[in-house]
């Protein structure tokens, strides 16, 4: 387990990047340590405050490239994701400033005892079967956290993509702030460029980018179709540093997770392992790099045999209850509902091992590019930024 990368809640994470920038726009919850390599106290002395989220975005996605130069030049220093690496873990403590224990929030398919189905958890669909609520109906029952931005006492502005701004999951995570909508780079750009420009008063303002993520699960995380779209995340900020100047803005981006490459032959069908999925009560839940099994009664040791002996050389097999108490999704006191979402054991998958189980009707899909895990490259993203 050396080669890990644990999640860091107490100086040096996102939780931490996100309790800096809570307390420098008015938020009086202290609920983490502040981020070392960048307090509070010089974001609060800032008119303006944006941050940028750019999904998929690793740190050794950037350091490695040669179409990145004005993010490289701007690079704080690096940070660690949350546990899970992945998208709806790490937006949902962006978006809330708390971790995933708090939270409750643990991937992208989650088992949801309140209905007693498993969720897509950012469209709130099922993952098979009929809706039994719509998903407007859902946060209010599922989610027991507030915004970030009902803490704040800055006018707050979220932007996002078209295609999610009014989403459920959106529009709860959402709430305290206005929320702007574009469909292009070139549009985001514009529009973070006018919330700044039109003189209202001190601003917070998120803003999300998932394209980078799209590429690098399609094409792979070196891909000519990720590089691409890197070098142009980099001259839309090194034209918000131009247009912005003078501003007095704290212009920051970061990322929710990184990248590592899984080929076909390192990833393990549920479907060519029987006897292990008959151990099971449930479909897998979680990620392919961290899956949550919900194990039937009387069969914990025959599922943990099997797996130490047929996928050790793949996965480490961990007791769900004891990551939570090791804080890997961050410190106590944990989410009531957080045991339920997370089974009764974790697959952690090693090295660049995946692991899948698809159910009747589900469409099947490649993913080259994928996350969750605890590789550095997964969980190290960059954090850039300066006063402009």
């Amino acid at each position: 387990m050396s080669s890990i990368v644990l999640p860091d809640y107490h100086g040096r994470g996102l939780a931490n990047l996100m309790q800096s920038i809570a307390t420098a726009c008015g938020s009086g919850h202290r609920l983490y340590p502040q981020l070392a390599a960048l307090t509070a106290e010089p974001l609060a002395r800032a008119r303006h405050v944006i941050l940028l989220l750019i999904d998929g975005l690793g740190l050794r996605t950037l350091t490695r490239s040669a179409c990145a130069g004005h993010l490289q030049r701007h690079l704080i220093g690096t940070i660690t994701s949350v546990f899970p690496s992945t998208t709806a873990s790490a937006i949902t403590t962006v978006m809330t400033g708390l971790a995933p224990a708090h939270h409750g929030l643990t991937g992208w398919h989650m088992h949801m005892e309140e209905i007693d189905q498993t969720l897509a958890i950012l469209p709130l669909t099922p993952r098979v079967g009929p809706a039994r609520r719509s998903p407007e109906d859902l946060p209010v029952q599922l989610f027991g956290h507030d915004s970030l931005f009902q803490a704040l006492d800055r006018d707050c502005w979220v932007v996002s993509p078209k295609s999610i701004a009014g989403s459920a999951f959106n529009v709860w995570h959402a709430r305290g702030a206005r929320t702007a909508a574009y469909t292009s780079l070139a549009e985001l750009c514009a529009c973070l460029v006018g919330l700044i420009e039109d003189n209202a008063s001190s601003r917070y303002i998120y803003a999300y980018y998932p394209e980078l993520d799209s590429c690098s699960h399609h094409c792979g995380t070196d891909s000519r179709q990720a590089q691409q779209t890197l070098a142009a995340i980099d001259r839309v900020f090194g034209e918000l540093l131009h247009r912005l100047r003078g501003s007095g803005t704290w212009l920051l981006l970061t990322a929710d997770h990184g990248f590592i490459d899984s080929p076909a032959r390192r990833v393990i069908d549920l479907a060519d392992h029987p006897e292990l999925a008959g151990l099971l009560s449930r479909p897998l839940c979680g990620e392919r790099r961290v899956a949550y099994c919900y194990v039937a009664p009387d069969n914990p040791q025959p599922f943990e045999s099997y797996v130490r002996r047929r996928l050790g050389r793949a996965a480490h097999v961990h007791v769900s209850e004891q990551l939570i108490g090791a804080g890997w999704f961050g410190p106590p006191p944990a989410n009531p509902r957080l045991a339920s979402r997370t089974g009764d054991y974790t697959l952690l998958m090693k090295d660049n091992w995946t692991i899948k189980d698809w159910l009747p009707g589900e469409q099947r899909f490649a993913m080259l590019g994928v996350h969750g895990g605890l590789s550095a490259a997964e969980m190290r993203v960059p954090l850039v930024g300066c006063l402009v």
